[in-house]
């Protein structure tokens, strides 16, 4: 049907690939017709028959217990610093490492960076403004400012770009954008790639007596592999990486929920006098689309039981809502564009830090030697708030520096602190300070604090 209709070389000009479809071959891909047609079909898969020897599954006892066999796992990399999760904390602090000249090596277990606000559809661009002596102030600039430059000049890539608003950005651009970021900073990238393990030398820190942290185990189609690193940035969100090297955190319960997107709301054509009805959320970059956030229950984000039962119980959830609103008149057209494929786990894990962020100093605009960042308001009504490096470095773990919503923060905090602006902020910071750390051949806690604030000034931060 689709060769009758146009050939694939049309298709291909239609979009502006031209016939060699430059875009597809410089990455090793080809324009290759598929043929499901077994008339058509003249070429084959091939494969490599596997003997079963590379197996080494876990063995049932008659206990009852379950034990993993000690096996050698194979290295997939080797890198200075190393970033797990690739959401928007930990593709700024890829990309402000690698500007500092160091190999980096992202990690991500999607197959596309942004975290919630792409996978989430958490699209609203919350907590980069401040008042300070009654005048709006930018806190969060740097790399995020110069995300939210460059999807201006996208097709439907941010609205609201106003001075003093909360712009909203679209989920495709910034998903083609952070690649497009990614891959100019030359960054190993490998995704599909769910971090289970972290890797700890064999002694322990002479100076502090702290067990180190060496890389990470990430799991594949192919089975666990290791990625051997000198300094490591846990930027899952779940602290899965310093869960695993034994940090000292807290595990905390927050709203988890599940946003959608509705689509055909340019073509509603109510009766006069027609009560808009409830769910129809808020703009977005692209007409006639808006997002629809949920709050949901508070609950354990960690528990794959809980996960499991609100994915299901959120998407009946969802389609009932929609429903509603195509029953109100004029609304009929309205339809369910899609669910987020990631559901929208707020905070979990949350270390203990050299340094821990309070409601009270906060308020107080206390100041800190190490300030590596400033964070913003919701809706820009108060003053700023200083981050220092010792909120986002652990206490007993050496070579991990932590980033987004799970750095160290009391609850209160904890809230100002998941909106990602403050986590582009604090992924900033972590980024500079590892690959300062590589560069200077010193742990992550010995990293020089004027030397980092120095470098992320000069990569256009704000630290008041």
């Amino acid at each position: 049907m689709f060769q009758s209709e146009v050939t694939r070389r049309e298709w291909l000009k239609s979009l502006g690939l031209g016939v060699g479809a430059a875009a597809f071959t410089s990455v090793g891909l080809t324009n290759r017709e598929a043929q499901a047609d077994f008339v058509h079909k003249t070429d084959k898969t091939t494969g490599k028959l596997l003997d079963g020897s590379q197996a080494a599954p876990c063995t049932l006892q008659v206990d009852g217990s379950i034990v993993r066999p000690s096996v050698s796992l194979p290295k997939i990399s080797e890198t200075d610093v190393l970033v797990v999760g690739a959401g928007p904390a930990g593709c700024c602090a890829a990309i402000a490492a690698a500007r500092l000249g160091v190999k980096v090596t992202l990690v991500e277990r999607y197959g596309h960076f942004g975290g919630l606000a792409t996978g989430g559809l958490v699209l609203h661009v919350l907590g980069h403004w401040t008042k300070q002596d009654g005048k709006s102030v930018q806190v969060v600039q740097g790399i995020g400012e110069e995300m939210m430059q460059r999807l201006e000049a996208m097709p439907y890539g941010i609205i609201n770009r106003e001075f003093a608003r909360n712009p909203t950005l679209d989920a495709e651009a910034y998903k083609y954008l952070l690649v497009e970021m990614v891959t100019e900073a030359n960054i190993e990238v490998l995704l599909h790639s769910w971090c289970c393990d972290a890797i700890m030398a064999d002694a322990p820190d002479p100076k502090t007596g702290n067990p180190i942290v060496r890389g990470a185990v990430v799991q594949t189609k192919l089975g666990p592999q290791a990625i051997i690193a000198r300094q490591v940035v846990d930027t899952t969100g779940d602290g899965d990486v310093f869960y695993a090297a034994g940090a000292i955190h807290t595990q905390r319960e927050y709203d988890i929920g599940l946003v959608s997107r509705i689509a055909n709301l340019d073509r509603v054509n109510p009766p006069a006098g027609t009560k808009p009805p409830r769910y129809l959320g808020d703009a977005s970059p692209v007409p006639g689309v808006r997002w629809v956030n949920m709050a949901g229950p508070s609950l354990d984000g960690c528990d794959v039981r809980v996960l499991s039962e609100l994915e299901l119980k959120h998407r009946k959830q969802i389609w009932k809502q929609v429903e509603e609103v195509r029953s109100t008149p004029g609304y009929e057209n309205v339809y369910l564009m899609e669910t987020a494929p990631q559901i929208g786990v707020r905070i979990t894990r949350v270390i203990e830090g050299v340094e821990t962020l309070t409601l009270e100093n906060a308020r107080a605009g206390k100041e800190y030697d190490d300030c590596v960042a400033i964070g913003g308001a919701w809706s820009g009504d108060h003053i700023g708030w200083q981050i220092p490096y010792g909120a986002l470095l652990p206490k007993n773990i050496e070579n991990l520096v932590t980033a987004g919503r799970s750095i160290s923060a009391e609850p209160f905090m904890s809230d100002l602190v998941r909106v990602y602006p403050n986590c582009w902020a604090s992924g900033h910071a972590a980024g500079v300070a590892a690959a300062l750390a590589v560069k200077s051949d010193v742990t992550a806690r010995d990293v020089d604090i004027p030397e980092v604030r120095k470098n992320l000034l000069a990569q256009k931060a704000y630290l008041g």
